[in-house]
């Protein structure tokens, strides 16, 4: 789960463009779900639990397993059968694992679906009508399919939109590390290249979660010469102060095709003790795109460029 939200919004080469006329439908007339955006970006949606709600839930690509806000699951008695690690940006920290009977966003429907208990506001969302947060161990079930320009969110499980949408098919990476390790999903990761670093190639998550593109401080020779002529920036997380420089922009090439010059942030410091190595070398907000369509089942996504 990412938790690195929202505190640096122009280190993204695209701009936030402003709605353009209300669409109903998506592609291969598959209904869109009611959106509502927190702190300009978040994705939030309404979301069914146990059959009890709605609720408003953030979606996030870049979280294995939903979460749940400790309060809301007191309220529906969910118990949790045992503690399990929360993992972001160089974060760790510590949840109940909870079984829901049944989790639904607009007619879709998921059930038996695992999630993590944590403290909502120590994630870094600050709105209080924020429940909880819909991650891959719902999302897997279906084709997603994030429009930043329409604000549109899509969920399909008929292969309705998957025959609609055009464009380069770009496969979804396998993560680092052996797959015994891996909880609940599987990431969702593309192979991209970076001027700096080709022609090694890097592993990016594709994240709803986030709106700054970061590269993790374990990989040290992506760090800059001299921190002390780069900005810096500084976040609250699980109550602890957090360090991050801005390195400069860099052509950022996923695919076959298009490149733009993104600015990537780097953690400098940990928070939280432990955890495991990051099966990635940073996190991709879809926000960077003007769509992005994300097919587990087909392991792959489409990115659509921004004009």
């Amino acid at each position: 789960m990412t938790t690195l939200k929202l505190f640096a919004s122009f280190v993204l080469a695209a701009a936030i463009v402003s709605t353009l006329s209300a669409e109903t439908r998506c592609p291969g007339n598959v209904a869109s779900l009611p959106v509502r955006q927190v702190q300009s970006t978040a994705i939030v949606i309404p979301v069914e639990v146990n059959q009890s709600g709605p609720y408003d839930f953030m979606v996030d690509t870049g979280a294995q397993v939903t979460s749940i806000d400790s309060s809301l699951a007191a309220e529906l008695h969910l118990k949790p059968q045992s503690v399990v690690g929360v993992t972001g940006a160089a974060t760790y920290a510590r949840g109940g694992l909870v079984n829901l009977d049944r989790l639904q966003a607009g007619t879709q429907v998921v059930e038996g679906s695992p999630a993590v208990t944590i403290d909502i506001a120590l994630s870094g969302i600050q709105d209080r009508r924020v429940r909880g947060i819909l991650g891959g161990s719902f999302l897997e079930h279906f084709d997603v399919l994030i429009d930043n320009r329409r604000h549109l969110m899509c969920l399909d499980d008929t292969d309705a939109m998957a025959s609609a949408i055009r464009g380069e098919r770009i496969p979804l990476a396998e993560p680092y590390g052996p797959q015994t390790d891996l909880p609940f999903t599987r990431p969702i990761e593309v192979s991209a290249r970076l001027s700096a670093t080709a022609p090694t190639p890097i592993l990016l998550r594709l994240d709803s979660g986030s709106n700054v593109p970061a590269l993790y401080s374990t990989y040290k020779w992506r760090r800059p010469a001299s921190l002390q002529q780069i900005q810096q920036f500084k976040r609250m997380a699980y109550g602890i102060e957090q360090d991050f420089a801005l390195l400069a922009p860099q052509e950022l090439r996923i695919g076959r095709s298009g490149s733009m010059d993104v600015s990537f942030v780097i953690p400098l410091n940990q928070v939280g003790n432990g955890g495991p190595t990051p099966r990635e070398d940073g996190v991709l907000p879809t926000l960077a795109y003007q769509r992005v369509f994300i097919s587990c089942k087909g392991g792959y996504a489409v990115l659509q460029a921004w004009d």
